[in-house]
């Protein structure tokens, strides 16, 4: 993709993500994906930028895993463009079947990811993709849900980085691709 229509795209994207301060407690800056995935174009933008991505540093993937609940708006449409299978991880509890769980911290708790069994074979090469990465807990726990697997993780994708939260450091050695940074 040229640089101006990459540029172009980004900038489409920004402008598709809208701001709530306060939300959903006081002193949180909210940002909101709804409108990117109202807009055709914004979608559709995303989906260019991360396939770009993936084609470039990843041409042997062979799994999207996408993060309950927004890495499933994203990662199914990512998948179907690069002909790969795409697997949830979702919240504790949420999957039939025989599943295979992570545990992580929360800033107050604890919390736990799963998939399952079957889902992902040794071997297999991931990229993980979700909407937004904050403090990194969840993508972290993802990562390792995968490892725990033996898939081989490729890196980790996200909409919209918070640069000041350093969600970045606990993925390490994993490497993250985001589209917007705040």
């Amino acid at each position: 993709m040229a640089l101006h229509a990459r540029e172009a795209k980004l900038d489409l994207v920004t402008k598709h993500i809208k701001h709530f301060p306060d939300f959903p407690s006081k002193g949180i800056l909210f940002r909101d994906i709804c409108p990117i995935l109202k807009d055709p174009g914004a979608l559709t933008a995303v989906i260019d930028l991360f396939e770009e991505h993936v084609r470039q540093t990843h041409p042997q993937v062979e799994l999207i895993v996408g993060l309950d609940a927004r890495g499933f708006l994203f990662g199914p449409l990512l998948a179907q463009r690069l002909g790969v299978g795409f697997v949830l991880v979702r919240k504790k509890g949420k999957l039939p079947g025989p599943t295979v769980s992570v545990a992580y911290k929360l800033e107050y708790g604890e919390a736990a990811v799963e998939v399952q069994e079957d889902a992902v074979a040794p071997g297999e090469k991931v990229l993980l993709i979700d909407d937004l990465l904050a403090t990194g807990g969840t993508m972290y726990a993802a990562c390792e849900l995968m490892k725990k697997q033996n898939a081989e993780v490729m890196g980790c994708m996200v909409v919209i980085e918070l640069k000041e939260l350093n969600g970045v450091e606990k993925l390490k050695p994993n490497t993250l691709f985001s589209l917007v940074q705040y």
